[in-house]
């Protein structure tokens, strides 16, 4: 699943007029990125989730070639992350599948990281795997962290001297059972997966382009041509 329902307020003006998803960085659209990803990692089918200017997500997803896209319609209502995906399960199975963000994308080291998470996954101790990242190999990111990833591979909240939660993941369709009416975040259940000692991690070793702002665009594309 990749989500692209976001509103894409810091991204404005560019905005006004264009999903935040669809903005264009080095001459190819966000969710571009994300999506090569996926295809490389041979996924076959991909779930978009639409919001703020659906018509455009749902053109752009129409326009795809090499994978099934089709979209979840969340237009009624402003569901956050967690309940986006809620809201999709029905089109993404019962089994474990990628999730990503559409405003933010990555460089590869060796091994692509997408590859990594598959290989990493262990149903039997896991209901939900993230990709982190050291802040020392990201631009456009300006925060102290987000997890510790512990010497079991579970993780551990922390905001300073951490890794960062850089918008990709593999979660299990189980971590949603008992999930909460309306809008909620993913944070809701995976500090829920933390409490059952079930959220683990791995530490990406290229380099992440967070693109929240206008200003965030040139950094991004100076960072692109660098790596």
């Amino acid at each position: 699943m990749i989500m692209a329902a976001g509103l894409g307020l810091r991204m404005r003006p560019l905005t006004l007029t264009t999903p935040k998803t669809l903005i264009k960085v080095a001459g190819k659209a966000l969710i571009d990125y994300g999506l090569e990803k996926l295809k490389a990692a041979g996924v076959k089918k991909v779930v978009v989730n639409k919001h703020y200017l659906p018509d455009q997500i749902e053109a752009w997803a129409k326009a795809q070639t090499g994978i099934k896209v089709s979209t979840s319609d969340e237009s009624d209502q402003v569901l956050e992350t967690g309940a986006g995906i809620f809201r999709a399960l029905p089109l993404l199975g019962n089994k474990p599948f990628y999730v990503l963000n559409s405003d933010c994308f990555w460089t590869e080291a060796t091994t692509p990281a997408l590859q990594r998470l598959s290989e990493t996954w262990d149903d039997s101790k896991m209901d939900s795997l993230l990709l982190l990242c050291d802040p020392a190999r990201t631009t456009g990111y300006r925060g102290g962290g987000d997890f510790v990833i512990q010497s079991d591979g579970r993780l551990k909240r922390q905001t300073q001297n951490a890794l960062v939660y850089i918008g990709a993941y593999i979660v299990h369709p189980r971590l949603f059972a008992g999930a909460p009416a309306g809008a909620f975040s993913m944070n809701v259940l995976w500090n829920k997966a933390i409490a059952a000692g079930r959220l683990y991690g791995i530490e990406h070793q290229g380099h992440w382009f967070d693109v929240g702002t206008p200003e965030g665009i040139p950094a991004a594309e100076a960072g692109l041509v660098k790596s």
